[in-house]
């Protein structure tokens, strides 16, 4: 690349190494992410209706298939380095404004257009900062540039149905009809977007560094796990009242069952489809990374911020001065609350069916035992449904401990002789710097 010009100066688009690892630009970019969910279940939690849930999971889907395009874009080239951060950045604030306006994306059609408007151009900028690295990815083959034109109908047609969604409605006087034309154009724009990632296979994808892939949606996974506490201290105002034993045991019990379902990914899971991702080349990777990761991350998120919104209604009545701590729980905080901790489950065993090929029917019994708990924990006490949900996420737990020991263990070893390994050629490759120091003089 010549040095003139401001990509010049801060230096080329630096590729993927197949041994690469998540660098801390794109732990900065994903801080974006943290604001967007939180904005979610602020804009849900004021108002829980079925409908507020569906327009929840509908800005979920999209800002999901945004993240996920982004994430594409990383197995090609680190976002952190030469000029590429710059456009980064201005994804960034794209991105930023996009969940900004995430609250009003849905309001009265006729009281204004200003926040689906500031959520369609937002959208449209994230993709042109998305499309114009791609470009300049392909710009000397051919073949990739055919197959980019590939995922130009998606693009083209999202863009076009958001764009109709905030403007559409407003034009439409029975308010029953824009509404419902409004969610159906924000229905049709999901079905279009994750239809082509089905259809396109591998066009032009690769996944070069399977740590890079899996490490990447496992740190996003901790960042959705991280707002439901965030989520759940801020909106129910714990951290605002006065500490009060009810109040104080509601939290531990929010921490204890957000740890288990930690744990439940973390302990085994993860760490085995990591290996899974790496042993398996070529399309059969691309396709597991697609499947795995880029679809089955998305129901573990929703489910998180499902059971973030049910704990927040429910720990907010029991700190509340004045509650008595038998008031039963109060509206959907029940059903949110065991479906979110339900669909976070049901979406790791799809994860695990597709990495690994096995099904646990420990986890099978737990999402029986989390549908039958409904009934039961819906006329109890807040404190005491949130102790029952807490039972049953450390029954499962401590019966997989109990039961897969052998098989933690059998992986713990591999994992570490593969660090091992991995480590002693990393330090034979370094210590040419020390034999030879003049080599490393710029």
């Amino acid at each position: 690349m010549s040095d003139r010009g401001w990509r010049g100066r801060l230096g080329p688009a630096v590729g993927i190494a197949p041994g690469a690892r998540v660098d801390k630009f794109e732990i900065f970019f994903d801080l974006v992410l943290v604001f967007s969910f939180f904005n979610i279940a602020r804009a849900t939690a004021g108002n829980i209706t079925g409908r507020q849930l569906l327009h929840a999971l509908l800005v979920l889907a999209v800002l999901w298939w945004c993240w996920v395009v982004h994430t594409v874009i990383a197995t090609r080239v680190r976002v952190g380095e030469g000029f590429v951060p710059v456009l980064m950045v201005a994804s960034m604030a794209a991105l930023f404004c996009f969940a900004l306006a995430l609250p009003q994306a849905f309001h009265n059609p006729h009281g204004g257009n200003a926040g689906p408007i500031v959520v369609a151009v937002s959208y449209v900028l994230i993709r042109a900062v998305h499309l114009t690295l791609f470009l300049h990815l392909v710009r000397n083959d051919p073949v990739e540039r055919r197959q980019l034109l590939r995922y130009a109908p998606e693009l083209t047609l999202s863009t076009i149905l958001l764009l109709a969604a905030a403007l559409l409605p407003g034009l439409i006087t029975d308010p029953t009809l824009a509404t419902l034309v409004r969610d159906g154009l924000w229905i049709t724009v999901i079905l279009v977007q994750y239809a082509t990632g089905l259809l396109a296979n591998t066009w032009g994808w690769q996944v070069t560094s399977a740590e890079h892939w899996t490490e990447r949606y496992d740190l996003i996974l901790i960042i959705a796990l991280g707002e439901s506490v965030i989520s759940v201290g801020l909106g129910s105002n714990l951290i605002g009242q006065p500490p009060t034993w009810p109040g104080v045991t509601a939290a531990v019990l929010g921490i204890v069952f957000t740890a288990t379902l930690w744990w439940a990914h973390y302990d085994l899971i993860g760490p085995a489809a990591r290996i899974a991702l790496h042993s398996t080349l070529g399309r059969a990777r691309v396709l597991m990374a697609r499947d795995a990761y880029a679809y089955l991350y998305l129901p573990m998120i929703a489910g998180i911020i499902t059971f973030a919104l049910g704990a927040e209604g429910i720990v907010h009545d029991i700190a509340a001065p004045g509650v008595p701590i038998s008031e039963p729980a109060h509206g959907p905080d029940v059903p949110l609350l065991f479906g979110g901790v339900a669909l976070y489950l049901a979406g790791n065993m799809l994860f695990q069916l597709r990495t690994l090929r096995t099904v646990s029917w420990l986890r099978v019994g737990t999402l029986g035992l989390l549908a039958a708990g409904v009934p039961v924990a819906m006329p109890l006490p807040g404190l005491a449904a949130l102790g029952l949900l807490t039972a049953i996420c450390v029954g499962l737990i401590t019966a997989e401990v109990m039961l897969m020991s052998e098989s933690r263990h059998a992986l713990r070893a591999a994992v570490f002789e593969e660090r091992t390994v991995h480590e002693a050629n990393e330090a034979a490759f370094r210590s040419r710097w020390h034999d030879n120091p003049s080599d490393t003089n710029p």
